[in-house]
């Protein structure tokens, strides 16, 4: 991977989590559904970085989303699950003939059911942990498992949105 690639990918992760902090935090639907569109920087890290620097691309976007929503955590353990989960997800969605050298993960390199079969238990698993941790339990668990599934699909609609609106299809 050359350094214009990272530089790039660095870029565009600041740019999604000010918008995360800026944007989407106050942009909640019938107070059940909210937008974590920042994992769209966990979702598309390469197939070949190694598990650790993702893990720790994990922590560090989950840390810097907590300090601004107060959160004392919670988004740091849920996006490092979302990562240990993807390594191995992504494992079971690698095609016969593998991944090319440092691939992009978009919806338009690898087309809409591909992407929304790999992002969607990915989404949904961040929800459920950020949402139950919330919840400090299962009390709520109904109310709880409602707001993880509506915001899981609230976050899959942003994040197609924004790919479609700023990623190109690689030739």
């Amino acid at each position: 991977m050359n350094r214009f690639n990272v530089f790039g990918g660095l870029i565009r992760a600041i740019l999604l989590i000010l918008t995360q902090v800026i944007l989407f935090k106050n942009l909640v639907l019938f107070d059940s559904a909210f937008c974590f569109a920042y994992i769209l920087v966990l979702l598309m890290i390469p197939m070949d970085t190694n598990g650790v620097v993702q893990l720790l691309v994990g922590f560090a976007v989950g840390m810097i989303v907590d300090s601004f929503y107060n959160t004392l955590g919670i988004h740091a353990a849920a996006s490092v699950l979302l990562v240990y989960v993807r390594i191995y997800w992504s494992q079971v969605m690698t095609p016969s003939g593998g991944y090319d050298s440092g691939p992009k993960i978009n919806v338009r390199t690898q087309g809409l059911v591909w992407f929304l079969t790999y992002a969607y238990p990915l989404i949904l698993i961040h929800a459920l942990l950020l949402f139950f941790v919330e919840a400090a339990g299962f009390n709520l668990f109904w109310q709880t498992l409602t707001k993880a599934f509506y915001s899981s699909i609230f976050t899959l609609i942003v994040v197609l949105i924004i790919q479609y609106l700023f990623y190109k299809k690689m030739k």
